[in-house]
Order: structure tokens, then sequence, then C-alpha cells
């Protein structure tokens, strides 16, 4: 890859942009502030692990609005290299996840991590296993919770809303 600058090109290798794309990450994360003197409210932060482009789309656009700024990422592995940077104050969790690390991968991985154990976590799934599971695991409803797919995006916000309220 090349890049001109004054007249003189010059080659840029990956850790330019890598550079260049954490510059425009910032840049975009400081929209808050811009959105709140535009008459919207910054409501939190939501690492949606989606691997349905269509549906990953509905909410994103839908939380958007509602004030959410939402990380979107389509399989386990990514989710994972996201949380390495970010701490969400939610994470959105289709269990369903095409790859190595699956939902149920990326639950365990954020429970064993001491920055990430208490960010609550809506699954969402159509497995019946998932109920199962909240039933046992002993956690509260406030950090892990289960939205059967399919699901009214009403719902969907008001399950986001609750779980945010409880979270201290």
């Amino acid at each position: 890859m090349y890049a001109r600058k004054k007249g003189v090109t010059e080659r840029l290798n990956v850790e330019d942009d890598m550079r260049a794309a954490n510059q425009t990450r910032e840049r975009t994360e400081v929209q808050p502030g811009r959105e709140e003197s535009m008459g919207k409210t910054f409501r939190g932060h939501i690492l949606l692990v989606e691997d349905d482009a269509s549906l990953a789309r509905l909410e994103v656009g839908f939380l958007t609005a509602q004030g959410y700024v939402v990380t979107l990422v389509e399989n386990g592995e990514l989710a994972l290299n996201v949380l390495r940077e970010i701490v969400p104050d939610l994470v959105l969790l289709d269990l369903d996840l095409p790859g190595a690390v699956n939902g149920w991968g990326v639950l365990k991985a954020l429970r064993a991590d001491a920055g990430t154990s208490a960010t609550p976590v809506l699954l969402t799934s159509a497995e019946a296993t998932a109920q199962k599971h909240l039933r046992t695991c002993g956690e509260a409803r406030s950090t892990l919770d289960h939205l059967p797919k399919p699901y009214p995006i009403q719902t969907l916000l008001k399950r986001i809303d609750r779980m945010l309220d409880m979270t201290p």
C-alpha cells in the first residue's frame, strides 16, 4: 500500500494501517459528546457479537438510534480480540457463532478475566440449553440473561436497559 504526501510517495506497512485505524477509532469514540449536544444522550457501549448480518444491521441501527455506541463483530475470535482492547458496558452475545470459539467460549473467557468478569452479558439464541445454563450457573440476572430468538426489537431494548440499570 502506498500513500502520497506532498508529492512524495511512501510505502505504508500493516503497522501504519493499524495506527491509522486506531486513530480513526479514537476520533469516533469522542462522538457521544457531540451527539449529546444534538439532543442524543450516550447510554452505554455495547459489544454486539452476531453472525447473522441482517439481524446485526437491524440491531446496530436500532441501538445506535437509542443512544448506544455499538461495536459489532461476527465471530468469537474477533469478540475476544475486541475484549482485550475495551471493556463494554454490556455484551450482546449470540451463542451460535461460526469458527473455533462459539458464544459459550466467549462467555467463559469473559468470566475468567478479572476486567470483564462482572460485565453484563445478554445471550441470544434459539438453544434451550441457554435457559438451562441460566438456572444452574448461579449468576444474577443483572449480569447474565437470555433472550430467545426470534424476539421483538423493543424486547431487546427493554432487556438491555434493565440489565444496565441493575448493574452497579
